[in-house]
């Protein structure tokens, strides 16, 4: 029976996790946590009032990691760690804050419901199962009967799958609640069709800020001060920032390890050629875990979607077609389409990173096992002492909290989570990094938070002076308007204040355009001026422009009408998907959620030590 249960771990884990927030919220809301020991019963947050204590929060913390690390079958590093823990913490705040709404609407399940449901609607991850596929397609019949034998009652599929559904139907009813109100008139359609199908071209005369020096413009105290108090509601909250001491220890990739790889590469594509099935070779053989599950399988994609050594390689191949080895900074790629429609493929792979032979990597293990061993580092000048006596390259790095650091173009993973869970003068474990061993110190940590005037005037003086240097623009570009109405052309306008003419490819409403950008004042004013006019100075956002509208091209409506069933079809599901996350980000904004997670760590850490 183990192995029955092992066959659908891979989906049964998105059974599991819903089923288990349910039961977190119900535990919270009843009040059930608020008993026992001071330590687990501690409260970690409030969300409207509903208290999520310490003990139940690492159940579902451990839950989504232990998930994760079954997804990737490797090892998490802290940074990944950080963000499975955050992403948990808002799935709980959101099934919470959503609980409570069924609550508030009377929003109920009835046992037929869920019946109905696991008969007829399938979880995406069952339907995508191959075990209840038939040449390819779902078959609703094979699911069915694998519902109704004994295995699935022994293996607990049906409870699983009654609380999935239990959290799915009333999401479903809400969410329907919410997305019935949203209609689209024809109107709203003809607009929407106007704004890609209208067509204008311009000229442009520019006045970039960049020509005037900083120095050339004051900016005083008191106004730094004004433009903080109007817009201290924007400010988002500032990260907490840290400086770190890295020693490094490179683990170098040589050209015979580059070429053993490509060598395994080549014996598995010939394995491949001689009768394996790719699916198999993939699961055997790919790093790329999540694919490899899989058969190596990527999904249905377009062009631009992978880096361009792999994107050129997949969409040059012919169905059933065999890539040789291609190289990509992952390492080396085994390609394998199995299908195109249009400008989409269905593409499969089997990934080979490059990592150092036995002999370059026994001399960094050596290097990194006499680092791990060192004397105690705690103490910084110990710290220098040892790294320097080792002969290790070392640089201070700055880290974001909740960002990963970088050095050099490259991830350093865990450094900057642990960073701002260590104390200042601290020094990390040895991190084991693909591409070197990292031990980092801990310089100094400036906690995030609410920013103040001091964090903030930098910033603020930045954008004051571009504004200045913007309005001190408007009279200089208004000679070119003056003198294109008193006769002259616009290249000799332009002329005349030293620039000269640009001009504009065909755009839309709603184009990215060279030199002039996207859904900004020059947009809009050469869709509102009529053809053949030059404008007053326009203001932008990073320049001033005066512009000369020299074509426009109204859309056809006779086209449009059309096309007009499907377009309100499509529009009306963006819209209503729209209108749930306008929702869902209105719920969360207007709760009161406390979050004390940080506290409560630290508190525990101190506690510990």
């Amino acid at each position: 029976m183990l192995h029955v249960f092992r066959a659908h771990a891979k989906w049964i884990w998105y059974l599991v996790i819903p089923a288990f927030l349910i039961w977190f919220v119900y535990i919270g809301q009843s009040g059930l946590g608020d008993q026992g020991p001071v330590t687990p019963s501690t409260t970690i947050a409030k969300i409207n009032g509903t208290d999520v204590n310490y003990r139940d929060w690492l159940q579902l913390r451990e839950q989504a990691i232990q998930r994760a690390q079954q997804q990737t079958s490797g090892q998490l590093s802290l940074d990944d760690e950080q963000r499975v823990e955050d992403d948990a913490f808002n799935d709980m705040v959101t099934n919470i804050l959503l609980q409570q709404e069924y609550k508030k609407r009377d929003i109920t399940v009835s046992d037929q419901e869920i019946q109905q449901a696991a008969l007829e609607e399938p979880p995406p991850q069952i339907v995508q199962d191959p075990q209840f596929q038939t040449e390819g397609q779902f078959d609703l019949n094979k699911y069915r009967r694998y519902l109704s034998s004994p295995v699935a009652k022994e293996s607990g599929i049906r409870l699983q799958l009654e609380q999935y559904y239990r959290g799915e139907l009333p999401r479903e009813k809400l969410f329907e609640q919410i997305a019935s109100q949203v209609y689209v008139t024809d109107a709203q359609l003809w607009r929407a069709w106007q704004d890609t199908h209208d067509s204008a071209q311009i000229s442009y005369v520019r006045f970039d800020p960049n020509r005037i020096p900083d120095s050339a413009v004051h900016v005083s105290a008191a106004e730094v001060q004004q433009y903080f108090d109007q817009h201290k509601a924007d400010f988002a909250d500032r990260p907490g920032h840290a400086v770190v001491t890295l020693a490094i220890i490179p683990r170098p990739i040589t050209k015979a390890d580059t070429d053993r790889v490509y060598q395994h590469a080549l014996e598995l594509r010939k394995e491949i050629l001689a009768g394996a099935k790719f699916e198999d070779v993939a699961k055997r053989e790919s790093a790329d875990s999540a694919s490899a599950v899989k058969g190596g399988y990527l999904g249905r994609v377009t062009k631009g979607q992978f880096v361009h050594a792999f994107d050129s390689a997949a969409f040059s191949l012919k169905p059933g077609e065999l890539s040789p080895p291609v190289l990509t900074q992952f390492g080396y790629h085994i390609i394998k389409v199995d299908e195109r429609k249009g400008d989409t493929i269905a593409v499969r792979h089997i990934l080979l990173p490059i990592h150092q032979g036995d002999s370059s990597a026994a001399i960094s293990d050596r290097r990194a096992d006499s680092l791990s061993h060192a004397a105690d580092l705690d103490a910084p000048a110990e710290f220098d002492s040892i790294t320097k006596r080792l002969g290790l390259t070392t640089a201070r790095v700055a880290a974001t909290e909740g960002d990963p650091l970088t050095f050099n173009g490259q991830d350093v993973p865990s450094v900057s989570a642990w960073a701002f869970t260590a104390k200042v003068g601290q020094t990390s474990d040895l991190i084991d990094a693909d591409r070197a061993y990292y031990l980092a110190r801990l310089d100094s940590l400036t906690p995030g938070g609410k920013p103040t005037l001091a964090s903030m005037s930098d910033q603020i003086r930045t954008e004051l002076i571009r504004q200045k240097k913007l309005d001190m623009l408007v009279p200089v570009a208004q000679k070119v308007s003056d003198a294109y109405a008193k006769g002259q052309t616009f290249d000799q306008a332009a002329k005349a204040v030293g620039l000269t003419v640009s001009q504009s490819p065909t755009f839309s409403r709603v184009s990215s355009v060279p030199g002039i950008g996207q859904a900004n004042e020059v947009i809009g004013a050469a869709f509102g001026l009529p053809t053949g006019t030059v404008s007053e100075p326009v203001k932008s956002g990073d320049a001033v422009y005066v512009i000369k509208v020299d074509r426009r091209v109204d859309a056809d409506r006779a086209a449009w009408e059309k096309q007009k069933s499907q377009q309100r079809t499509q529009l009306l599901q963006r819209l209503r998907q729209q209108r749930v996350q306008e929702y869902l980000a209105d719920l969360r904004q207007s709760a009161k959620i406390d979050d004390r997670r940080k506290q409560v760590e630290q508190q525990t850490r101190q506690t510990a030590s």
